[in-house]
C-alpha cells in the first residue's frame, strides 16, 4: 500500500496540533544532502536517516549517520530508547518509554520514563562559504538527577537509495583528535568525524545491527531489510538540565559543535517565531520549506531538488516549481540563479529529465523539460525580472530551443506541418505523464499533448514579444491551428492530445495550462469551460486528479506494488501542484470585476490543503493522494513543484484579492 496515516500509528503528541506517529520530519543542508524520518522515531523507509549527504562530483547521495541507539544509564539500570524494526519480528520493537515530538523550531524528542528523561534535537548545518555540512545532535537531561547517556551512532556508509549487507571487513580503528573521534570503514569512503561538547568520552566498540526492517520500502515492493555499522559508544555525563552536543562531519573535525549547534537554533527559532507571526499563516507555512529544494550543486550552481526522499534534480519539476519557489516569494535573485544554471545544459534544444554532475553524465529524455524552462523565463520576465539578463542571455536560448524544434530533434520532436509541435513516440512517454508498466507507457501521450501545444504557444508569443516579427508570424499560426485542433465546442473543453486528426477527449487536467496561460490564444469563455470542466470532474480538495472519474479507465487508488502504483499514477491520482494552473485559469476565466470573489472562492478551497502540512510530510505536501475520498497521501512526502505551485497560487490570490 501507499505511505498513508493509519489509525493503528498512535499519534505523538507535541506542540499543538498533535502529530501521527508515521508522519515525517526533514531538514536540509543546502549541498544535496538532507535528514528524515518519523515523528516517532520508527525508521519506516531506507532513507530516514539524520543525515543523508550529497558527496561532491556526483549526484548520487549516500546515506552517512541512519540514526542512534540511546540507552540512560542510572544507578545501574539501562533505559532503552531506540525504536525500530527487525527482520524476524512482525511488529516494531517500542521502547518502554513514553516518547512526544515536536517539528519546530527543529526536530526534537523528548523520552520519559519515570523520574528519568532526555531531550534530542536534531539540527542540519547548511551549506555556506565559511562551513561544510555538518549533522548537529544535542541531548538535554529533563530529569532531576544525573545520568549517563550511551549513544551508538548507527551509520549506514552506502548509497541512499540501496540498502547493504554487513561486511565484516569494515574497519573499527578509531583516530582520536581531543574530543573528536574518527572512523573509516574502508578506503571507498570518507572519514565520518564526531566531536563532542560537554562531558564525553568514546568507546571504541564496532559492531552490526544486522536485519533492521524498513516497512513502507516492503510495502512499496523495493528492498527493504538492511544492516547498520556502530563504530562505538558515545559516553555523554549529564547533570540535571545539562546538555551535550555531537557534531557529525565528513573529512574533518567540527571546531565548536556546542557554537554550531546554537546558531542552528538561534535561526530556526527566528524563522519560527516569523511564521507564526505572519498574517498569511498558511502561505508562510508552506513558504519555509521552499528552501529545503535548492541547493548549491557543483561549481556553486543552483539547483532544484525534485521531493524528498528519493528524487534528484528533475528538469521538467525544477522549471515547473522554480517561479514559485522564487519569485512568488520575491526572490527574483534566486529566479535568476536557478534560470542561469540551466544554460550550459542546454544540447538541441532540451534540457535534462534528471540532471547529473555535467551535462554528459544527464539524462535528455524529456520534450518538455525546455518549455518549461521558456515558461520559467517568461514569468521571469513578466514579473520584472533583470531585462538585460532576459534580453542578452535568455532570448537567445529560447531561440535556440524554438528553431531546434522547428527543424526537428530528437524524442520524436518536430513542428508539423499547422506550426503545432508533435512530441515523443508509441514506445517513449516524454511528457510529465510518463509512467511505463512492461516497458509500455499507461498514459500514451503521443501526438499532439494539449500542454505541450500551449507551452509551444506561449514560447512563440514570448519571442514575438521579445525578438521580433518572424516569430509573431508562427505564433499566429500555432494559435490558430490549437483552436481549431483542441477546442471541443460540444462539451466546452480541450483536447487532451491529438492524434492525427483525431482528438482524445479524455478529460485530464493538462487543458488547464492552457487555459492559465495568458499567451495561449484562448478566450474568456473558453478558458471557463475549461475551468468548469475540471471543477466538475477533476478538483478535489487535495488537488486534481490526472483523469476523470467519469472515464472507464479511471484508477481511484494510489498504492501496492511498482506496477500498481504506476498503472494509477496518472490515471485518476490526485497531484497538489496542479491546484497553481487551476487558480491561474480560474482567475482568468473571469471578467475583471468578479476577480476579487473568485479569489476569496479559491483561496477558501486552498486553505483545504493545510491539514496537510500536519500530515505525512510536516511542513510539506505529498507527492501524489488517492483520487477517491479521503484521498490518502502517497509518493515523496514533500514535493518542489507542489510547494512553488501552491505558493504561486497563494501570490495569485493575494494579488487578485487586493
Amino acid at each position: 500500500m501507499s505511505h498513508a496515516r493509519s489509525p493503528a500509528v498512535a499519534a505523538v503528541v507535541g506542540t499543538s496540533p498533535a502529530v501521527a506517529g508515521d508522519a515525517e520530519w526533514l531538514l536540509t543542508d543546502g549541498s544535496g544532502g538532507y535528514g528524515c524520518g518519523s515523528a516517532d522515531d520508527l525508521a519506516r523507509r531506507r532513507y530516514h536517516a539524520f543525515w543523508v549527504t550529497r558527496r561532491p562530483g556526483t549526484a548520487r547521495r549516500h546515506l552517512v549517520v541512519a540514526g542512534c541507539d540511546e540507552r540512560i544509564v542510572h544507578q545501574g539500570e539501562v533505559t532503552f530508547l531506540m525504536h525500530a524494526h527487525w527482520r524476524d519480528q512482525e511488529l516494531p520493537s517500542k521502547p518502554k518509554v513514553a516518547t512526544t515530538f515536536r517539528r519546530r523550531p527543529l526536530p526534537t524528542w523528548t523520552f520519559r520514563a519515570g523520574a528519568l528523561g532526555v531531550e534530542r534535537t536534531v539540527a542540519l548545518r547548511r551549506q555556506s562559504a565559511t562551513a561544510e555540512p555538518a549533522l548537529l545532535v544535542r541531548w538535554r537531561n529533563v530529569s532531576a538527577v544525573p545520568i549517563r547517556l550511551d549513544v551508538r551512532p548507527l551509520l549506514g556508509c552506502h548509497d541512499a537509495d540501496h540498502l547493504t549487507p554487513a561486511d565484516d571487513r569494515y574497519d573499527g580503528q578509531v583516530q582520536a583528535r581531543g574530543a573528536s573521534w574518527g572512523v573509516r570503514p574502508n578506503a571507498t569512503l570518507p572519514t565520518v568525524w564526531m566531536t563532542a561538547s560537554g562531558v564525553a568520552a568514546f568507546r571504541s566498540e564496532a559492531n552490526w545491527y544486522r536485519g533492521m526492517l524498513f516497512a513502507t520500502d516492503r510495502d512499496r515492493g523495493y528492498d527493504h531489510v538492511g544492516d547498520r555499522w556502530v563504530p562505538g559508544v558515545l559516553e555523554l555525563d549529564l547533570g540535571p538540565g545539562q546538555a551535550a552536543t555531537v557534531a557529525f562531519t565528513l573529512a574533518t573535525p567540527c571546531d565548536d559543535a556546542a557554537a554550531a549547534f546554537d546558531l542552528d537554533e538561534q535561526l530556526a527559532v527566528a524563522q519560527h517565531a516569523a511564521v507564526l507571526a505572519a498574517p498569511a499563516a498558511m502561505a508562510a507555512r508552506i513558504a519555509i520549506g521552499a528552501d529545503d529544494f535548492l541547493y548549491a550543486a557543483d561549481g556553486g550552481r543552483l539547483g532544484v531538488l525534485a521531493g524528498f526522499p528519493w528524487f534528484g534534480e528533475w528538469g521538467r519539476d525544477v522549471f515547473v516549481s522554480l517561479p514559485g519557489l522564487t519569485i512568488a516569494r520575491g526572490r527574483l535573485d534566486l529566479a535568476a540563479a536557478g534560470l542561469r544554471g540551466a544554460l550550459p545544459f542546454l544540447r538541441d534544444g532540451l534540457l535534462p529529465n534528471i540532471y547529473g554532475r555535467d551535462p554528459d553524465d544527464s539524462h535528455y529524455d524529456s520534450c518538455d523539460a525546455a518549455l518549461w524552462f521558456s515558461l520559467a523565463v517568461a514569468r521571469f520576465g513578466d514579473a520584472g525580472g533583470d531585462a538585460e539578463f532576459v534580453r542578452g542571455a535568455l532570448v537567445p536560448a529560447l531561440v535556440g530551443i524554438a528553431e531546434a524544434y522547428a527543424r526537428g530533434t530528437r524524442l520524436g520532436l518536430a513542428v508539423d506541418a499547422t506550426g503545432l509541435l508533435r512530441a515523443g513516440r508509441d514506445d517513449l512517454n516524454a511528457t510529465w505523464m510518463d509512467a511505463r508498466v512492461a516497458g509500455v507507457p499507461v498514459t500514451p501521450r503521443t501526438g499532439l499533448p494539449v500542454e505541450i501545444q500551449a507551452l509551444w504557444c506561449a514560447l512563440l508569443a514570448f519571442l514575438a514579444e521579445h525578438h521580433g516579427k518572424r516569430w509573431r508570424s508562427a505564433a499566429e499560426r500555432a494559435g490558430k491551428a490549437f483552436g481549431q485542433q483542441f477546442w471541443l465546442a460540444e462539451g466546452g473543453y480541450l483536447a487532451d492530445r491529438v492524434v492525427g486528426t483525431a482528438p482524445d477527449r479524455a478529460v485530464r487536467p493538462n487543458m488547464l495550462v492552457a487555459a492559465a496561460l495568458s499567451r495561449v490564444p484562448l478566450t474568456a469563455a473558453q478558458r471557463a469551460g475549461v475551468v468548469r470542466k475540471a471543477r466538475a470532474e477533476l478538483v478535489t480538495p487535495v488537488g486534481l486528479r490526472t483523469l476523470s472519474p467519469l472515464d472507464p479507465a479511471y484508477r481511484g487508488r494510489f498504492g501496492g506494488g511498482i506496477d500498481a502504483r504506476d498503472s494509477a499514477y496518472h490515471q485518476g491520482t490526485v497531484w497538489p501542484w496542479l491546484a497553481g494552473f487551476y487558480v491561474e485559469a480560474a482567475l482568468a476565466a473571469v471578467p475583471k470585476k468578479e476577480r476579487k470573489a473568485e479569489a476569496a472562492a479559491l483561496r477558501t478551497w486552498l486553505a483545504g490543503f493545510a491539514p496537510e502540512l500536519d500530515g505525512s510530510g510536516l511542513d510539506h505536501i505529498s507527492e501524489v493522494f488517492d483520487g477517491d475520498p479521503p484521498h490518502r497521501p502517497g509518493g515523496t512526502f514533500a514535493q518542489a513543484w507542489n510547494t512553488g505551485e501552491l505558493l504561486r497560487a497563494l501570490a495569485l490570490c493575494a494579488e487578485a484579492g487586493s
